[in-house]
C-alpha cells in the first residue's frame, strides 16, 4: 500500500527534482504516492507545512532556518535532509539600470565587484538629482536573494537599508512588476530571469554563481516532530528526489526533463526556456547575447543534494548582519542542525561523511567564511553588522 504524502512547491526550476521525481514514477517506486500542490508564495508553502497541511515542501532554505528559530513566525523546528539545488538565481534589471550601471562600469561589466561599485554611484547621481531610491524586488524577507542582494551592492558601498528600497514579490509576480515599472531589477530563481529577458523588459546582470560559488537555495523541508514519526517515509523520499536529482543532471535527459517541468499545473513556462536553464546556457539580453556557466544551477551533481550546515551557518550569518536576529552560539547550533546530511547519508545508503570536500559558499567579496567566528566575519563588512 501506498503512503500518501502532500508536497507543497512554488513554480520554479529549482522543484525540478521534486517534480521529476513524481511525475517520472520514482516516487511511486518508493512506495509514495506523492500529490505535488503548486502555490504562488512561500508564505503559504511555510504556512501548510508549519500547520500540516503538507508533508513537505520545496522551500527556501532561510525560511526553514527561520521557522526553526522562531523568526518573523510561529517556531516550528523543520529539517532539511535533501538540497535541492545550489546556486540558480539571478539579478535581472530594467533596460534602463541596465544602461545606467554600464556607464558607470569601470573594469569588467561581468564583475561583480564592477558592477556593484557602479550601481554606488548610480545611486549617488540619483540622490543628487533627487530622484526616487532605486527599487529592487526579492521573494521574501527571510531569502537567499534577499541576501544575496544585500551581498553583491553592500559590496560595492550601497546600502541596501539606507540607499535603495527591497520589496517582497512572489516570484511569478516580478516580470510583471518589472515590466510595469514597479521595480527597477529583481532577484528571483529561473524561470523568471530568461521570461523577462524573452520578453525584452529585462537584463540579465549577473548570475548569483558570480557572486557566491556555492549557495544553497531551496531544500526538502519537513517538520522535525513529523520526520521523527515516519523515518522511512523520508528515507524513501530521500531515494526518489535522489535518483530524480541525477536523470536531470544527464544532458541526455534534459528535453525529457524540461517537458516535465514546462506543462501548466508544474511551472507552466515553454520548455526550451527551462531546457536553458538546465544547461545553465542563458539569454542574458533581448538582442540574443548568451552568457553560460556550468555553475549556473548545481542540481545532481558536485555534491549539490547533499545539505551541509555551513550553508545554514553563512545564511544565519546574514540574519545577523541584517538584523533579522541577533548573534546566539544556541540559535547557530540550531540552524547548523537543521541541515540533516546524516539522513541524506542513511537514505542513499553512504557511510556517514565528514564536511563537504566542496568548500563553502565562495563569495566574491569580503574574507572566507568562519562558522566558528560568526562576530569576526560579521566585523570585516562595513555596511550591516556594525549598526545593527
Amino acid at each position: 500500500m501506498s503512503t500518501p504524502l502532500h508536497i507543497g512547491f512554488i513554480p520554479l526550476v529549482d522543484a525540478a527534482a521534486l517534480i521529476v521525481a513524481v511525475d517520472k514514477g520514482f516516487a511511486t517506486a518508493e512506495g509514495l504516492d506523492v500529490t505535488l500542490v503548486r502555490e504562488v508564495s512561500w508564505s503559504n508553502v511555510r504556512d501548510k507545512l508549519n500547520i500540516g497541511l503538507f508533508d513537505a515542501a520545496h522551500l527556501l532554505a532561510p525560511v526553514a532556518i527561520a521557522s526553526s528559530l522562531g523568526l518573523g513566525h510561529v517556531k516550528v523546528p523543520i529539517v532539511a535532509p535533501f538540497n535541492l539545488g545550489l546556486n540558480g538565481n539571478a539579478i535581472t534589471v530594467s533596460p534602463a539600470l541596465h544602461a545606467a550601471i554600464l556607464s558607470e562600469v569601470e573594469g569588467d561589466p561581468f564583475d561583480p565587484m564592477a558592477t556593484a561599485q557602479a550601481l554606488s554611484r548610480v545611486v549617488a547621481a540619483r540622490r543628487r538629482s533627487g530622484a526616487e531610491p532605486l527599487t529592487f524586488g526579492m521573494t521574501f524577507p527571510f531569502s537567499t536573494h534577499n541576501y544575496q542582494l544585500r551581498f553583491w551592492m553592500a559590496a560595492g558601498g550601497v546600502d541596501p537599508d539606507e540607499d535603495v528600497r527591497l520589496v517582497v514579490l512572489p516570484p511569478p509576480y516580478m516580470v510583471d512588476s518589472l515590466a510595469n515599472g514597479h521595480v527597477d531589477a529583481f532577484c528571483v530563481g529561473a524561470p523568471w530571469n530568461s521570461v523577462a529577458v524573452d520578453l525584452g523588459v529585462g537584463h540579465i546582470l549577473h548570475f548569483v554563481s558570480e557572486i557566491l560559488a556555492r549557495a544553497a537555495e531551496k531544500v526538502l523541508a519537513i517538520r522535525q516532530n513529523w520526520s521523527e514519526k515516519n523515518p522511512q517515509t523520508v528515507a524513501a523520499l530521500i531515494r526518489a528526489t535522489h535518483r530524480a536529482a541525477e536523470f536531470i543532471a544527464d544532458p541526455q535527459n534534459r528535453a525529457e526533463a524540461a517537458h516535465i517541468l514546462a506543462q501548466p499545473e508544474r511551472i507552466g513556462v515553454d520548455a526550451d526556456v527551462i531546457q536553458r536553464t538546465l544547461s545553465g546556457r542563458l539569454k542574458i539580453l533581448p538582442d540574443g547575447t548568451v552568457r553560460e556557466s556550468e555553475r549556473y544551477w548545481l542540481v545532481g551533481t558536485e555534491g549539490a543534494a547533499r545539505p551541509e550546515p555551513v550553508q545554514a551557518a553563512w545564511l544565519y550569518a546574514q540574519m545577523v548582519r541584517w538584523g533579522q536576529a541577533a548573534f546566539s552560539p544556541d540559535a547557530l547550533r540550531t540552524a547548523m542542525a537543521m541541515f540533516r546530511p546524516d539522513l541524506y547519508d542513511a537514505a542513499i545508503g553512504r557511510p556517514a561523511q565528514p564536511a563537504s570536500v566542496f568548500g563553502d559558499v565562495g563569495a566574491f567579496a569580503g574574507p572566507a567564511f568562519d562558522a566558528g567566528d560568526i562576530a569576526g566575519y560579521l566585523a570585516a563588512f562595513k555596511i550591516g553588522y556594525r549598526k545593527s
